[in-house]
């Protein structure tokens, strides 16, 4: 298993999880079970993507492609320009 990416929130985790269990590829998000702990232990690094290592090169592929997206020109609300909504 490698660790592929550090999500900035458990919402961002639980999506980019769903994503990749769509495309077939078992995740595992390491550091759950430390969210409660949130106020003694540094937020930087706590959550993790681990996927399998002959998924991981894709597994890193899909979320740079994710995270590269761009709003579709009048996709985007009006008070929020330039911001993709999922």
């Amino acid at each position: 298993m490698q660790r592929i990416y550090e999500p900035e929130s458990l919402l961002e985790a639980q999506m980019l999880m769903g994503m990749l269990a769509s495309e077939g590829i078992a995740v595992h998000l390491v550091g759950r079970d430390l969210m409660g702990a949130m106020g003694e232990l540094p937020i930087q690094g706590l959550l993790g993507l681990a996927v399998a290592d002959e998924q991981a090169e894709y597994a890193r592929q899909l979320i740079d492609a994710y995270n590269a997206a761009q709003p579709l020109a009048g996709d985007e609300p009006e008070s929020y320009p330039g911001t993709l909504i999922c």
